[in-house]
C-alpha cells in the first residue's frame, strides 16, 4: 500500500462460511474511545463522540448476502466559515449486497454506472468494519456550518477601481435600479 493511502483503522470480519444460512446473523459493532479517535482522525473529523453500527446479515439465495443496518454517530467538525467544532448526530440506514459474481463491463464498450451502488464482490470475509466507516463517511455533511455563522463578501479591485460586488453581477440587478429610479420619478 503507498504512503499516500490511510490504511483503514479498524476492521471486524465476519467469515462467510461460519455465517448461518437459513437465518439471519445479527451483529452490534460499538467501537471503544480509542478506535473511534482513530476513525476520527482517519475520517478528518474533530471528535466521534458516540459510533453504533448493528443490523443483520442474511443469505439471499446460494452464494449472496445482504447486510441490513443502522449507522448511528455523533460527529464534530470544523465549520466551513470560523472552523469552530459543530457537532452534528447522525442516523442512517444502510443496506449492502455482496455478490458473489459482478457483472463483467466491455471496456471496449461505452458502459454507464450501473443505480445499485452498494454492490459489492463477496470474498472470504465481510468487513463490517469498512461497511462502517464508508457509511460514516458518506454521511457526514459536507459543509458543516456554525449556527451564525455567515460568509461576508470578499471585495478586491486595484487601486483606484470602484470593485464590483457580487450584488452587482447578478442578472436583474441593473433592472432593480431602473425599477427604483422609474419609481423616484413617478
Amino acid at each position: 500500500m503507498s504512503d499516500s493511502k490511510k490504511s483503514q483503522p479498524f476492521q471486524q470480519l465476519l467469515r462467510v462460511s461460519d455465517l448461518p444460512t437459513r437465518k439471519p446473523t445479527r451483529f452490534e459493532v460499538t467501537p471503544e474511545a480509542e478506535v473511534r479517535q482513530a476513525i476520527a482522525e482517519y475520517l478528518g473529523l474533530l471528535d466521534l463522540k458516540k459510533l453504533r453500527f448493528e443490523g443483520t446479515l442474511t443469505a439471499r439465495g446460494p452464494e449472496d448476502w445482504v447486510l441490513n443496518a443502522n449507522l448511528g454517530a455523533t460527529v464534530v467538525q470544523p465549520c466551513v466559515v470560523t472552523l469552530e467544532p459543530v457537532v452534528t448526530r447522525i442516523d442512517e440506514a444502510v443496506e449492502r449486497s455482496y455478490v458473489r459474481d459482478l457483472p463483467e463491463l466491455d471496456p471496449a464498450e461505452e458502459a454507464e454506472i450501473p443505480e445499485d451502488v452498494d454492490v459489492e464482490l463477496l470474498k472470504a470475509d465481510i468487513d463490517l468494519g469498512a461497511a462502517m466507516i464508508e457509511a460514516l463517511a458518506l454521511a457526514l455533511p459536507a459543509y458543516p456550518k456554525a449556527p451564525g455563522a455567515e460568509l461576508g463578501e470578499v471585495v478586491h479591485a486595484a487601486p483606484g477601481v470602484t470593485p464590483i460586488k457580487d450584488e452587482d453581477l447578478r442578472p436583474f440587478a441593473g433592472l432593480a435600479g431602473l425599477r427604483d429610479k422609474l419609481k423616484k420619478d413617478d
